[in-house]
């Protein structure tokens, strides 16, 4: 469309140009007035069929309109000339109106994409956040926490990118344990790829560790540490799904108190506070005394962040 809009707009000057030198030359009826507005018939044919591919909807051969008065000769070289020339007018002002359509019609249709495009970005991820994988004493059994499920805020998983060699030697270097104790050395491993900081490979190995052990006694350290391997990740929305699933599970888990506590968190990042007003009531509801000393400064911290007031 762009290249038959060039081509029209050149021959839409040549035929003004032409049509602009025919005023005088029509008077004297010469020839080369002739030649001047077959050319342009010509050239108007050869812009019909660039711009109407599939045939021109107005007709492509020019012929001279009927004398308007019977006192005047049936044809005449000037009434000839002049018919040619309002039909060619008339063709180039139906040409010029179409590929003004066009263009408008193809404003419009980027106009939309541009929107789609827009409304289709991903959100940036919150910032990350690291800490120690204290554990907390075993809480009574629960009721699910009044929150509603973050799953919904999850953003699609990026694609994996293959590591490069250099960071599979590094990762190479972290040592499997081998006690005899698969569920604690699944969980072992993964907790020493953590604290090295390689946390898609930790996510990998821990959410394997929860998918087969997750019934066993790790089930509960597995999971929560899931999450902060999310969470220190830059990821606060899988965070908080891993953090939600373990205290709703497992509520009795050694890593439950500590699960609720880190969602409280991962809302905040989310930018949810009031939902991380509400985990820390239940935090408080649920665990009261028994929250160690850096649980409770967390929660405290949380809630001066979050607002929670009073």
């Amino acid at each position: 469309m762009r290249h038959s809009f060039k081509s029209f707009t050149a021959l839409v000057s040549l035929a003004g140009i032409g049509i602009a030198a025919c005023g005088p030359a029509l008077a004297a009826v010469d020839t080369p007035v002739e030649q001047r507005v077959d050319r342009l018939e010509k050239e108007m044919r050869a812009v019909q069929r660039k711009v109407f591919p599939a045939g021109a909807p107005v007709q492509p051969d020019i012929v001279a309109a009927a004398p308007e008065s019977t006192a005047l000769p049936s044809s005449t070289p000037v009434s000839d000339l002049m018919a040619r020339v309002t039909a060619l007018e008339s063709q180039l002002a139906t040409v010029t109106g179409q590929v003004e359509q066009n263009s408008y019609k193809l404003r419009q249709l980027e106009d939309q994409f541009k929107k789609m495009k827009a409304d289709m970005a991903p959100p940036e991820p919150s910032g990350a956040m690291s800490g120690s994988d204290g554990a907390g004493p075993a809480p009574t059994a629960v009721a699910k926490a009044p929150v509603a499920s973050p799953k919904a805020a999850a953003p699609k998983p990026a694609a994996p990118v293959e590591a490069s060699d250099k960071r599979k030697a590094a990762v190479a270097v972290i040592e499997r344990p081998d006690t005899g104790n698969a569920a604690n050395d699944a969980y072992v491993y993964g907790y020493r790829l953590w604290d090295a900081k390689f946390y898609p490979e930790a996510q990998t190995q821990l959410k394997t560790t929860v998918e087969k052990y997750g019934d066993t006694s790790v089930g509960s350290r597995a999971a929560n540490l899931l999450g902060r391997a999310y969470l220190d990740d830059g990821k606060p929305a899988l965070a908080s799904v891993s953090f939600y699933e373990n205290y709703q599970k497992r509520p009795e888990g050694d890593r439950a108190a500590q699960s609720l506590t880190y969602l409280g968190e991962a809302l905040i990042q989310l930018k949810k506070p009031t939902d991380a007003c509400k985990v820390y009531k239940e935090l408080e509801s649920s665990y009261g005394s028994t929250l160690t000393s850096d649980l409770r400064d967390m929660m405290a911290k949380g809630r001066v962040r979050a607002k929670c007031g009073a």
